[in-house]
C-alpha cells in the first residue's frame, strides 16, 4: 500500500513538472510597437533588432501567441504577391518577417505584420523550426 502510494506521489510530481515546464517558453520574442523593437531571448542570448509594425490604417494585434506555422518564401495573395521570406505566422495572416524594405525598420510600415531585417528574420526563423511552437512564445506589447 505504501509503496501504491509513494508511486502515484511520484507520478503526479513528474505530471505538475512536465505541465509547468511546457508552459515555460525556450524562446521569447517580445515586440514593443511604441519602440519598434523585438527582443528575442533563447536560452542564455538576447538579440534586439529593429522592427515595422503597422503603419497608420492599419494593425498589429497585441497579446501572448504560439506559432501557428512558418514559410521559408511565402508570397502574400493579399498584397500584390510581396513576398514574405522566413515567415513565422503568429495569428490567422499576421507574420514575423523578413522585408526588403530596410530603411523603413524603426518605424510604422507594414500592413499589420512585423516586418525586420531579412537576415534577423533568418535567425528567428531557424530558432522557431529548433525549439518548435510549443516552445517559442510572440509577445506584442504597445
Amino acid at each position: 500500500m505504501k509503496k501504491t502510494v509513494l508511486m502515484a506521489a511520484v507520478l503526479v510530481t513528474m505530471l505538475c513538472g512536465a505541465s509547468v515546464q511546457g508552459w515555460a517558453a525556450s524562446l521569447v520574442a517580445n515586440i514593443d510597437v511604441s519602440s519598434q523593437t523585438m527582443t528575442v531571448r533563447y536560452g542564455q542570448s538576447v538579440y534586439r533588432w529593429s522592427v515595422s509594425t503597422a503603419r497608420s490604417g492599419y494593425f498589429t494585434p497585441r497579446g501572448t501567441y504560439r506559432p501557428q506555422r512558418t514559410a521559408r518564401m511565402w508570397y502574400s495573395r493579399k498584397y500584390h504577391m510581396s513576398p514574405m521570406p522566413y515567415s513565422v505566422f503568429f495569428h490567422g495572416g499576421y507574420a514575423i518577417h523578413g522585408t526588403g524594405a530596410v530603411r523603413q525598420l524603426g518605424r510604422p510600415a507594414s500592413h499589420g505584420c512585423v516586418r525586420l531585417h531579412t537576415a534577423n528574420a533568418a535567425t528567428f526563423y531557424s530558432m522557431v523550426r529548433e525549439v518548435g511552437f510549443g516552445n517559442t512564445r510572440i509577445v506584442v506589447v504597445n
